[in-house]
């Protein structure tokens, strides 16, 4: 819908969140003149953070506030209702159906946007089942590390609807796309797996570059099964046309990922080495996000791209290089990996460390622990006998300790634990923040944790 078409309609937007996931776009349509209803399912004290994002638009009368569940009428008496994409089986919904059958315009925050956007030429999204956040920001940080005009955003990036950096038909637009934001875009939100077979979705939307990293089941809760989510998948190239380019995973090339009449295909190989962080599945996104910024850069030269990502630190909380610290003979390198809440998470992220021309197991000094969701945290204690250092946190802390044979320091707290990382640690070495555990013993969450490292690490000597 054209943003100057708002003016004076009622719109329902369905979903605020914990995190504000419905600020950003009620602002754009208060300010385009719309009248706004944002209802939730969840209590005003459970969302208290994001209702005071908001709190100038209701003071002045332009949004209306529905907490505690919703109300059919709600999105049945509008002139159009945007959906939070995060709800599962929208075509179950009987909210989302109420509006349908009542011939109300449903749409979402990634259809407001792509919409808006003034150049889909100049538009790179990503999917994928695995690494699509990293090779995501990888691509935006080529090209502004490059000097070209990038913004990014999407599933991980933010919303891009009244983004403060202006988006002129000179600005590359880097957007992840998740399985659900694809189903809503490809038509298919109305179309149940039963359904699917027979469906051809609706008039779709695909970028310019579409860029795939992998595809593995996920997200079956949802969507309701795998080919639904494939499918979703797979609607990032269902509207590509002559000029078009789509990056695709090695072997795609006669594979799933089929694309339409005169779309340049690029299956990415190889790895990009000498990056900042850790992993072989790091240097291969690195590759996919070169060939990307290539493909939408004609002017940037390969040199250029692999010397741009190497200087890329990581997102926030997921094996980021948070801090380097200078010591006697070379640096001990600090790594943010608070998003690690598993132990499966973890053992990867030291698995990362041991690779060919990495620092190797023997030199991580890894932190651990935190809020006990029973998970069997014996293989982290077990850790202990091929690291260099096991420094524990939080509830889980004794027990990892003692699955370790009490060669683990207990710490209890990530200051502590930092202080003492930093202390046994010598040139070469990395400490490694990745708990294992959710942070809810200490932390509201995973986030506070990691900048609570990163603040440490740095407080310590560590540069950026």
């Amino acid at each position: 819908m054209d943003g100057a078409a708002l003016e004076g309609r009622r719109v329902t937007v369905m979903g605020l969140g914990r995190f504000g996931g419905g600020a950003s776009v009620t602002r754009w349509l208060a300010k385009r003149g719309a009248t706004v209803l944002l209802t939730d399912i969840e209590s005003e004290e459970k969302l208290a953070a994001s209702v005071a994002q908001i709190a100038d638009l209701m003071k002045s009368g332009a949004v209306e506030l529905r907490l505690g569940g919703h109300n059919v009428s709600d999105f049945t008496t509008c002139d159009l209702v945007v959906a939070n994409p995060a709800v599962p089986k929208p075509w179950e919904n009987r909210f989302l159906r109420a509006a349908w059958a009542a011939g109300i315009a449903v749409t979402t925050e990634i259809g407001l946007t792509v919409e808006q956007l003034p150049d889909r030429e100049r538009v790179i999204g990503v999917t994928g089942s695995a690494g699509k956040s990293t090779t995501s920001a990888m691509i935006h940080h080529i090209l502004k590390e490059c000097g070209f005009k990038a913004v990014f955003g999407g599933n991980i990036g933010g919303s891009l609807l009244g983004s403060a950096e202006p988006i002129g038909r000179d600005t590359h637009v880097v957007l992840e796309l998740s399985s659900a934001m694809l189903c809503w875009l490809g038509g298919l939100a109305k179309v149940s797996p039963r359904e699917l077979a027979g469906a051809s979705g609706g008039s779709g939307w695909s970028p310019h570059i579409a860029v795939v990293t992998n595809l593995s089941p996920n997200h079956l809760d949802w969507h309701g099964d795998l080919e639904h989510y494939r499918r979703s998948k797979q609607e990032i190239l269902r509207s590509q046309g002559a000029g078009d380019i789509a990056v695709l995973p090695p072997g795609s090339e006669t594979g799933e990922w089929k694309s339409g009449a005169g779309v340049k295909r690029m299956a990415s190989r190889g790895e990009v080495g000498g990056l900042a962080i850790p992993g072989k599945h790091n240097r291969q996104n690195a590759m996919v996000a070169v060939e990307a910024a290539l493909a939408a850069e004609p002017r940037l030269t390969r040199d250029a791209a692999e010397k741009a990502v190497r200087t890329y630190n990581g997102l926030p909380h997921r094996l980021q290089l948070a801090a380097t610290i200078e010591c006697a003979g070379g640096t001990i390198r600090c790594f943010n990996d608070s998003k690690s809440t598993t132990p499966e998470a973890c053992l990867l992220a030291v698995a990362a460390f041991d690779e060919a021309g990495e620092a190797g197991a023997g030199h991580v000094h890894l932190i651990a622990g935190g809020y006990d969701k029973g998970s069997d945290l014996s293989v982290i204690g077990a850790l202990r006998a091929k690291i260099a250092g096991l420094y524990t946190i939080g509830k889980t802390g004794g027990a990892i300790a003692r699955a370790a044979s009490g060669k683990a320091k207990e710490c209890d707290t990530v200051e502590r634990a930092v202080a003492e990382a930093v202390k046994a640690s010598r040139a070469g070495d990395v400490i490694l923040l990745s708990p294992a555990c959710a942070s809810w013993d200490q932390f509201e969450n995973y986030e506070k944790r990691g900048e609570l490292f990163v603040r440490e690490v740095r407080s310590l000597g560590g540069v950026r």
